[in-house]
C-alpha cells in the first residue's frame, strides 16, 4: 500500500528559485579575480583551471579511480561475523522410530534450549570469485585510462578555442571603438549625400553609386563587427568568468612572420597515431575486451569455496559450546561450459568491431594531420597577404588625407578609404586569429598535448600561466616567445 501511494511531485517555486540561486552562486566561486589585461596565456591558464567541461572530466576519472579502489576490495577474502537467536513457546523435542519393526525407541527428548543465541566468525575464500575480481579490477583500470584520453581530448579542444577565441577579443577591443566612431562618420555622410542628391547639387548616377559604395563598406564592417562584439563573452565563457565581469585583453603586435611546418609528413603520422586520444581509446578498449574473454574461461571454471571459522553457542545441552570448523567446497555450472563458446564469439565480434574502428580513426586521423598541415600552410599565405594588403591600404589612407588636408578631395573620400583601412585591420586580425587556431590545430592533430605533467589545475594561475608561456616558446610560438623574453 505504502508503495502505490508513491506519485511523482514537481519541485515548488521556492524550491526551483533556491536550486538556481545556488547554481548561479556557485558556477564562478573561489575563484582568483581579474587583475589585469589577460594575455593569451593566462586565458588558457583559467581555462585550464576553472572551465566546467574540463573539471567534469576531472572529476570523472576520480570517480573512475574510486571504482577502481572498490575493485581491489572484491579480491580480497571475506571475513564474516553472524549473529543468531532463536527461541520458541514449547520444548522442540523428537524421538526415534526403529524403520525394521516400527516401535517408538525413545521418550520425546530435546537437544536444544527454548532460547538460542549463537554467533560465529568465518574468512572465506572463494578461488573463481578472485580470478573474476582480478579481470574486472584490471578492467576498471583500464576505464581510468579511458577516462585520462578523454580529459586529454577536451583539454586540447579547449585550447584551441581559447586561441581562436583570444585573438577574436583583441581584435574586437581593437577595433569595435573605431567602427562605431566610423558608423557614426558614415551616418552624417550618407545624409549628406542624400541631401545633396536631393537638392540637384551632384549628378544623380553618381550620387547613387557614391552611397551604394558606403553601404556596401559599411555593411561589410558591421557584419565583421557583429562577429566580434561576442568574442570577449565567448572568451570569457571559456575561463568561466561570470558573462558580466568586465575585463581586457592583452594587444599583442600583429605579427606576420611565423615559420612553416618543418617535421616530416611521416614522423607527424607516426606520432599521431602514437598520441591521439580517439585511437588510444580504442586500443584501451580492445585491452578491456581481451580480458572480458579471461573472464568467459573463468565463468566456464569449477569454483572451489576455502573457509574457516570460529563458532560459539549457549545451548546448554551441547558439550561443546565453542569451536572451530574448516573445510572447501567446490561447484561447478555446467551449462556455463555451453555459454563459452557463444561467449568468445561476442568477445572476438567486438574485438572486430574495435580492431575497423581503428582502422576508420587511423584513416580519419592521417587525413586530419594533412588537412590542419595544408589549412596552416594556406592560413600563413593569408596572413601574409592581409598584413601586405594592410600596408598599402595605410599608405593609400595617408594620401587621401593628404589631399583632404589641402582641400583636394572630398570628405567622403577620406571616409570611405578610413572604414577601407578599418576592414583591412579586422581582416588582419581574423586572418591572425585563423592561423593561431590552426597552428593550435596542428599539435591536436599531432596529439601533442597543450600542457605537459609538471602543470596541475591545483597551481596558482600565474604560475600556470608561466609554465603555459614557456611550453609554447619551446614550441616556437613566436608570441609566446615574444611574451617570455
Amino acid at each position: 500500500m505504502n508503495g502505490c501511494s508513491i506519485t511523482p511531485t514537481t519541485l515548488d517555486a521556492q524550491q526551483n528559485k533556491d536550486r538556481s540561486a545556488a547554481l548561479v552562486s556557485r558556477m564562478a566561486a573561489d575563484q582568483e579575480p581579474v587583475t589585469g589585461p589577460i594575455d593569451l596565456y593566462e586565458a588558457m591558464a583559467r581555462a585550464i583551471k576553472y572551465n566546467l567541461d574540463y573539471r567534469v572530466e576531472v572529476m570523472d576519472q576520480a570517480l573512475r579511480t574510486k571504482d577502481l579502489d572498490l575493485k581491489r576490495f572484491d579480491m580480497l577474502p571475506k571475513l564474516v561475523v553472524n549473529l543468531d537467536y532463536s527461541g520458541r513457546n514449547n520444548e522442540s523435542g523428537g524421538i526415534s522410530r526403529s524403520i525394521t519393526t516400527g516401535r517408538i525407541s525413545l521418550e520425546p527428548s530435546t537437544s536444544s534450549d527454548r532460547d538460542v543465541f549463537a554467533t560465529d566468525v568465518t574468512l572465506s575464500w572463494d578461488v573463481l570469485d578472485f580470478g573474476l575480481s582480478y579481470v574486472r579490477a584490471q578492467q576498471a583500470a583500464d576505464e581510468v585510462m579511458l577516462s585520462e584520453e578523454r580529459k586529454r581530448k577536451v583539454i586540447n579542444r579547449i585550447v584551441e578555442d581559447v586561441r581562436s577565441a583570444y585573438w577574436r577579443a583583441v581584435s574586437a577591443e581593437r577595433l569595435l571603438g573605431k567602427i562605431d566612431e566610423l558608423e557614426r562618420v558614415t551616418q552624417e555622410a550618407l545624409a549628406q549625400a542624400e541631401q545633396q542628391q536631393s537638392s540637384g547639387q551632384s549628378a544623380p548616377l553618381a550620387a547613387l553609386s557614391y552611397q551604394r559604395e558606403l553601404l556596401s563598406i559599411r555593411r561589410e564592417a558591421q557584419t565583421l563587427a557583429r562577429e566580434l562584439s561576442v568574442a570577449k563573452q565567448q572568451l570569457a565563457a571559456l575561463m568561466n568568468l561570470p558573462p558580466d565581469t568586465p575585463y581586457k585583453v592583452v594587444l599583442p603586435s600583429r605579427s606576420t612572420k611565423w615559420q612553416a611546418v618543418r617535421m616530416d609528413s611521416a614522423d607527424m603520422l607516426r606520432m599521431a597515431i602514437e598520441n591521439r586520444p580517439e585511437l588510444r581509446e580504442v586500443a584501451y578498449q580492445m585491452r578491456s575486451n581481451d580480458r572480458e574473454g579471461t573472464a568467459a574461461i573463468l565463468r566456464a571454471l569449477p569454483s572451489l569455496r576455502l573457509f574457516i571459522g570460529a563458532d560459539w553457542s549457549d545451548n546448554s545441552y551441547l558439550y561443546n559450546s565453542s569451536w572451530a570448523a574448516s573445510g572447501a567446497r567446490a561447484s561447478w555450472n555446467l551449462l556455463n561450459v555451453f555459454r563459452l563458446p557463444v561467449d568468445r564469439a561476442r568477445v572476438q565480434a567486438q574485438t572486430d568491431v574495435l580492431d575497423e574502428r581503428a582502422q576508420a580513426l587511423t584513416m580519419a586521423v592521417a587525413t586530419q594531420l594533412q588537412v590542419s598541415r595544408a589549412r596552416y600552410e594556406f592560413r600563413l599565405r593569408e596572413l601574409d597577404t592581409a598584413g601586405r594588403y594592410l600596408q598599402v591600404q595605410n599608405s593609400i589612407e595617408k594620401q587621401f588625407d593628404a589631399g583632404f588636408k589641402a582641400e583636394k578631395l572630398s570628405r567622403q573620400t577620406l571616409i570611405r578609404e578610413q572604414m577601407n583601412t578599418v576592414v583591412s585591420e579586422v581582416r588582419l586580425d581574423v586572418a591572425l586569429a585563423d592561423m593561431q587556431n590552426a597552428y593550435a590545430n596542428i599539435y591536436a592533430s599531432i596529439g601533442v598535448d597543450p600542457i605537459d605533467a609538471s602543470m596541475s589545475s591545483s597551481d596558482p594561475v600565474s604560475v600556470l600561466t608561466g609554465k603555459l608561456r614557456n611550453l609554447w616558446a619551446q614550441r616556437d610560438d613566436s608570441l609566446a616567445k615574444t611574451s617570455a623574453q
